[in-house]
Formats: C-alpha cells, structure tokens, sequence
C-alpha cells in the first residue's frame, strides 16, 4: 500500500464522516485531497470525485430516508435538475483549462465557507 492510497483512504473516510455528520457533499474534501494530496488534475479530481460520491451518497441517503428525514418529492425534483446540471457541467468543464477549474472550485469554497460561517452565527444569536 502507497502513501497514495492511506491519503485517497483518509480523504474517502473524512468526505463521508463530514457527508454523514454535516450533509456537505463528498467533493468537497474528495477534490482537494486529489489535487493536492495525489497531485491530480482538476479534471480528474472532479470526474474521480463524482464516481467516488456514488455509494457515499446512496448510503448516506438511504440511512437518513430510513430514519425519516427526506422530504422524497424536493429530492427527486433536485435530483433531476442535478442530472442535467451535472451533464452540462461536465461538458463544460472538460473544455475549461485546469486552472481556470481550480481557481473556480477555490472560490466557490470560500463563498461556502462564507455562507455556512454566516448561518451558523446567525443560529448561534437566535439560541443565545
């Protein structure tokens, strides 16, 4: 076993700890630990990253629709749309220079990081 492979282990662990615990998707720790852990391309951290998420998320839904917690008709409505999105998307981002993919993929990290920072002091008055 490479270092490689402990970095993809732990990084497949943490993506679906964090998607478990958090509801954040996979890609968001799967992408960095192959760019910068196994020094992937951004285009085949991403593409790595939405075969990986697969079971991750099969096994994550399943638990929380067997404990009532999915509202099925908002998923299968967001679900489709994720589809065509993802089909699009693909499209696209095989025609976008690598850079340019990562820059995009920063920056949409830190706009979440933002947001989910935001929420949580705005929860964290309305409890106090």
């Amino acid at each position: 076993m490479s270092w490689g492979d402990v970095v993809a282990i732990l990084g497949g662990f943490g993506a679906g700890f964090l998607s478990g615990t958090i509801g954040i998707g996979g890609g968001l720790l799967f992408v960095p630990t192959m760019t910068v852990g196994l020094r992937l391309s951004q285009a085949v951290a991403q593409g790595t990253s939405l075969v990986a998420i697969i079971p991750t998320a099969i096994v994550g839904g399943v638990s929380h629709m067997l404990r009532g917690n999915v509202l099925r008709e908002p998923a299968l409505l967001m679900g489709g749309g994720g589809v065509v999105g993802a089909i699009i998307g693909a499209l696209v981002a095989v025609e976008v220079p690598g850079p340019v993919l990562a820059r995009v993929w920063g920056a949409f990290l830190v706009f979440s990081a933002y947001r989910l920072t935001a929420q949580a002091v705005r929860q964290g008055r309305k409890a106090g």
